[in-house]
Order: structure tokens, then sequence, then C-alpha cells
């Protein structure tokens, strides 16, 4: 059955809110695939941060790193509620996010390189679900909620690599635990 036989009362609503429903969609998709990217870059990144200091900036995107999958996870059932689903091929996914910045600096282990990459991923994030927020707000509660709770995490995790960087205090606190994320735990299960 096609998605015009459903009477989708949500999608409707959202509409006569004055919801531009199909660009909404449009940005949940293509940020769940920033942030799935993401989640995998962080972890190869992280595997390449060595001796004495690359262990603290190795916790540090952890905690990123599982708040981004956390984002991805976040994004799933808002998908779906919209009438939307992801893309079958993980490859197309992928390149959607256009996160090739990601790759692996020369050498691999300059912490200094990893942490700017890091950093261009946070801002860019922040840039994604600022967009978001804006094409939802007022007009699309639920998806309002997931994108101004993941902008959140989004830019204390900027404040984190440009604490890093630059010695800009960012007022950061370890998490409790690795993937607590705060704001959007709510919105994602996948980490229990």
């Amino acid at each position: 059955m096609t998605e015009e036989k459903f009477n989708v009362v949500g999608v409707n609503i959202l509409r006569q809110n004055g919801a531009n429903v199909d660009e909404i969609l449009k940005g949940l998709i293509y940020n769940a695939s920033v942030e799935f990217t993401a989640y995998y870059y962080f972890t190869n990144l992280r595997t390449h941060c060595t001796g004495v200091e690359g262990e603290g900036v190795k916790g540090v995107i952890e905690d990123a790193r599982l708040e981004d999958l956390s984002h991805f996870e976040s994004c799933i059932a808002r998908i779906h509620e919209l009438g939307g689903s992801l893309p079958i091929d993980a490859i197309e996914f992928v390149r959607m996010s256009g996160c090739e910045f990601l790759q692996l600096p020369t050498p691999t282990t300059n912490l200094q390189e990893i942490m700017m990459k890091c950093l261009t991923a946070e801002q860019g994030a922040i840039v994604n679900w600022n967009k978001l927020c804006n094409l939802s707000y007022g007009k699309d509660p639920a998806t309002y909620d997931i994108a101004k709770d993941i902008l959140k995490e989004e830019i204390e995790h900027e404040s984190w690599f440009l604490e890093l960087i630059y010695g800009r205090p960012s007022g950061h606190m370890r998490r409790k635990f690795s993937g607590e994320r705060p704001h959007t735990q709510k919105h994602s299960r996948a980490l229990g």
C-alpha cells in the first residue's frame, strides 16, 4: 500500500501547522547519515590517539562518539513516523553524509590533526541541527525536541575540542559514563 492511501493524521497536522514535512524528513535522513558516519570515523580516529596525551583525547572522543551513535538512533523512529526510511544501500547512506574530511591524518597518530577533524565534524553538526531546529520550530514539536537536544550535545562537543586544541575553557566535566548523553537519552535506547 502506498503512502497516499493512508490517512496519516500526525503528518497532516504538521502540514496544517505550516511544516514542510518533505524538507524536515530530508534533513532528518541527511543528519542521520552524518551522525552514523561520524560514529564510524570517530571510532577509527580514537584508535589512533596514542601515548600518554592520546589517552585523554581518546576519552573525549569516546564520549562524543557514543553520543553520535545515540543521535543517529534518535532520528530513526521520527523518520518512519513522518513516512520516510533510511536508504537500503549503506554505501549510499555514508556517501550522503559528505564526511570525507574525517579520514585519518598523515601521520595517522597526529593528535592535533585528529582533534581538528573532530572539531570540524562537531561544527558541521551544529550547522545541520540548527537548520532542522529552524525548519521544525513551532510547526513540528516532536522533531524540534529531538533536534534541539542533539544540537545542545553537539555544542558541548565543539567546546570540548576547542578546549583541547586552543586551551579555551569549556566548563567540560567528563560524563558520568561514556555515552551518558544527558540531553538525548530520552530519544534513543541505543546505549541502555
